[in-house]
């Protein structure tokens, strides 16, 4: 992302403008703290101050986090999508983990995404200011520092989430950077500390607006008995990951703009993943302004981005349990779709103990693929050519566990999931909107897609080429696009068809 003048920078932190949080931070020579432009603290004098487009390049040049404004707290924004299509899905990557662990390299990463190492921190640097281990080092030290700030686990918890190898590299760390032991970072209370099995919460910023009634609608349409329960404005659902089970709860906070997840699960070394998931499932990371004004050009979709601002792309919680409802949505509604996804869980779905403690109608997870790839039978009452797309998304899934994680460019993403027997454009293209999170996929055959272009249009009818040279122009945020369309058209849940 290219930094706006520093006069601009400036003044946008002399009125705390929240339009350029998550997008710059500012570091303070005097004081050695870098900052959110939101900081409430005394301005710093112009000369003091220098602007960053990252977190990771701000520590990378000695400057510590501020505890007042909490960098950690900042939007996660997206906002190099359209500026560094490899950066922006490397950044995916590394938040999935891909930098953590032994074995991960800059490396392998590049190769994944289809360039050379050299190249790939030459962009980073370039867009964020700051090498790709930079970055993934930052935000495990951004992540353990909002741990300790907003929750009570012990803090050899906090080092073991955060993915510090040890709880020593761990201390060394908060020391060097905060010159202070990470307890000394936590506020003092009398509450007891619990560990993760008695749930801890979290709050995740956004950048406004945000239309949480559209997408808790859209949640509640598709929620899978068991699985999901969407009341009270609340999501919640079951959890399976890394051989462990659990359960969330997420809700909102319109006046802070994030929202709160709670999570119970007793594996902590899986919470950057659960939080990973829940920030794509809710589109937490889009530039939303940005996203809006683009799509605002076109005169004949300005209407309905005005009418429904801050209108975000769901993402699915899991690439095959999304990859499975697209398979079983083909040609029906979403009531039925549901239906299937139910009679799946009913039959293959693992039972999670303890669920109802977050509601009582939790109590299955989704089945993985390796459960269904194994399955002699799947046992739905449903064409034999679906049946076997099932079976063969499962085994797909099964042979490569990057299956639903984003390739070097959209077409190689599509191919990739057409290749699979019984996937077809319709449904590579909706499985990459929604799981791989590619938001420029656009599945233009969809059936509401199309009768809302034409409602739009005035016309009584429009092919999927036309919708496809139309869309060109909403490059490179099509699926925000479809998701207005989707939105505008009022007989989705009414009509047979293939389904949003």
């Amino acid at each position: 992302m290219e930094l706006p003048d520093r006069g601009v920078c400036y003044r946008a932190l002399q009125s705390r403008d929240a339009r350029f949080d998550g997008l710059i931070f500012v570091a303070v020579k005097s004081t050695g703290i870098y900052c959110r432009p939101i900081c409430p603290a005394r301005t710093a004098l112009f000369q003091n101050c220098t602007f960053y487009a990252s977190a990771a390049a701000a520590q990378d040049a000695g400057y510590r986090p501020c505890l007042r404004c909490r960098p950690e707290t900042a939007p996660d924004l997206a906002s190099w999508r359209g500026t560094s299509n490899t950066v922006s899905r490397a950044l995916a990557l590394i938040a999935e983990g891909a930098l953590d662990g032994a074995g991960a390299s800059v490396e392998k990463l590049a190769e994944r995404l289809g360039v050379g190492e050299r190249q790939m921190r030459r962009l980073f640097l370039q867009h964020l200011g700051a090498s790709p281990v930079s970055v993934a080092q930052t935000r495990r030290i951004l992540f353990a520092k909002q741990l300790i700030h907003e929750t009570r686990m012990p803090l050899t918890e906090v080092a073991a989430a955060a993915g510090f190898g040890s709880v020593r590299r761990f201390n060394e760390t908060f020391k060097n950077l905060f010159h202070r032991p990470p307890g000394a970072l936590r506020r003092r209370t009398s509450a007891s500390q619990p560990t993760i099995d008695d749930g801890i919460t979290l709050r995740l910023r956004y950048r406004p607006p945000y239309d949480w009634d559209s997408i808790i609608s859209f949640l509640q349409a598709r929620a899978i008995p068991e699985v999901e329960v969407v009341e009270g404005g609340r999501y919640l659902r079951t959890v399976e990951m890394d051989g462990f089970t659990g359960c969330i709860n997420v809700s909102h906070q319109p006046e802070r703009h994030n929202i709160c997840v709670k999570i119970r699960f007793p594996n902590v070394k899986s919470l950057p993943a659960i939080v990973a998931r829940v920030r794509r499932l809710f589109d937490l990371g889009a530039d939303i302004e940005t996203i809006d004004a683009h799509l605002s050009n076109d005169p004949s979709l300005a209407p309905l981005v005005a009418k429904r601002p801050g209108l975000r792309a769901p993402g699915g919680w899991d690439g095959f349990e999304l990859a499975v409802r697209a398979i079983l949505g083909q040609q029906i509604s979403v009531v039925a779709a549901r239906r299937l996804a139910g009679q799946i869980v009913a039959l293959h779905g693992s039972p999670v103990p303890n669920a109802n403690v977050c509601h009582p109608g939790l109590s299955r997870a989704f089945p993985t693929a390796n459960r269904l790839a194994n399955a002699k039978s799947i046992g739905l009452g449903m064409p034999t050519a679906r049946l076997a797309a099932l079976k063969a998304l499962a085994e797909a899934a099964v042979a490569d566990p990057n299956l639903f994680r984003q390739a070097a460019n959209i077409e190689e993403t599509i191919d990739r999931l057409k290749a699979i027997r019984g996937v077809g454009e319709w449904t590579a293209q909706y499985i990459a909107l929604r799981a791989v999170r590619e938001m420029d996929a656009f599945p233009s055959t969809d059936v509401g897609l199309l009768r809302s272009a034409a409602a739009i249009d005035r016309t009584t009818a429009i092919t999927s080429m036309d919708l496809l040279d139309r869309a060109e122009a909403w490059r490179p945020w099509r699926a925000y696009a479809a998701q207005h369309l989707w939105a505008a058209d009022p007989t989705l849940l009414n009509q047979n068809g293939q389904r949003a």
